[in-house]
C-alpha cells in the first residue's frame, strides 16, 4: 500500500497571527495537528511545543517493538497506542514546564490530534485531545473519528444543542480539555485498518466550523489531489468567514 500526504496551515481571515502547528513524518508514519490558545504569541508557541515533543518521543520510542516496554507503559494497548498517548502527555508536561519557566506564556496551551500509522499492519492509531478533528473518507463517506472535548459537544450529546447551533455558538472554542491545563488530560484514541483507497483528514476547528461534514466530504471526495483537496478546504473556510486559523492534513492510501 502506498502512502501519500499533504498539510496546510493558514491565518484565516480574522486573527493576527496562526497559532497552528502541524507535522508529516512519512518516515515516521506519525501526522500531526496541534491548535495554539492563549494568544500573544503563546498559542504559537503551546502548538510548536506539542509537535515537536510528539515527534521526538514517537521518534524515540521506534525501536521499542524489540525491547521490554517502558514500566508506565500500559499492558492492555498496543505498542503504536502505548506510543502515541504517552508522546501526547509528554507534549503536556512539555507545555506545563514553559508556562511554569516563563510567566508571560501563562494560560497557553493546545488542542492536539495525531494519527501514526503501521504500514505492515495496514492499521493506524488516531489520538486526540481537544476539538481538533480526525475524520475518514471511504468509499465516498465521511466518518468523524474523534469525538470533541468541547463545551458545545456536550451540550450536543445532551441533546440540548444541534449540531448546526454548536457550529455557530457563541461558547464553540471553550474546550474541556487541553494540554496545558492545571489537570494532566485524558487521551482519547481508537486504532483501525485502514484500506486501499482511505484518506484520512486531521484538523483544526477552524475548518469544521466553518464548514459542515457533508461540505468537508464533497470538497475532498471530489478533488483530484490532496493539494488540491487540502487548498480548496482552505479557500472554502475563508471564503465563510475564516474566523480562526485553518489547518489540514489529508493522507491517502493507495495501491
Amino acid at each position: 500500500m502506498r502512502v501519500e500526504s499533504y498539510g496546510i496551515s493558514d491565518r484565516g481571515r480574522r486573527r493576527a497571527q496562526n497559532e497552528d502547528a502541524f507535522l508529516i513524518r512519512d518516515d515516521l508514519g506519525l501526522f500531526v495537528v496541534a491548535d495554539g490558545m492563549g494568544g500573544h504569541a503563546a498559542g504559537e508557541v503551546a502548538a510548536g511545543i506539542a509537535v515537536h515533543e510528539i515527534e521526538a518521543v514517537v521518534e524515540a520510542t521506534r525501536e521499542h517493538g524489540e525491547k521490554t516496554w517502558p514500566e508506565h507503559w500500559q499492558v492492555q494497548l498496543s505498542l503504536n497506542a502505548n506510543r502515541l498517548v504517552q508522546a501526547i502527555l509528554g507534549a503536556h508536561r512539555r507545555v506545563m514546564r514553559a508556562v511554569e519557566a516563563a510567566n508571560e506564556l501563562k494560560g497557553m496551551g493546545a488542542t492536539v490530534v495525531a494519527a501514526l500509522l503501521d504500514q505492515e499492519a495496514g492499521r493506524v492509531t488516531v489520538a486526540h485531545v481537544g476539538d481538533s478533528r480526525a475524520y475518514l473518507l471511504r468509499a465516498g463517506e465521511l466518518q468523524l473519528l474523534t469525538s470533541d472535548h468541547s463545551w458545545v459537544h456536550e451540550q450536543v450529546v445532551a441533546g440540548l444543542l444541534s449540531e448546526e447551533a454548536a457550529r455557530n455558538h457563541p461558547l464553540k472554542n471553550v474546550v474541556t480539555r487541553a494540554l496545558g491545563g492545571m489537570q494532566e488530560p485524558s487521551v482519547d484514541f481508537l486504532e483501525l485498518g485502514v484500506q486501499e483507497g482511505d484518506t484520512l483528514l486531521l484538523c483544526s476547528d477552524g475548518l469544521n466550523t466553518m464548514l459542515s461534514d457533508h461540505e468537508i466530504r464533497g470538497i475532498v471526495a471530489s478533488s483530484v489531489s490532496l493539494g488540491q483537496a487540502a487548498n480548496r478546504l482552505v479557500a472554502e473556510a475563508n471564503e465563510r468567514g475564516g474566523l480562526d486559523n485553518i489547518t489540514v492534513v489529508l493522507v491517502r492510501f493507495s495501491p
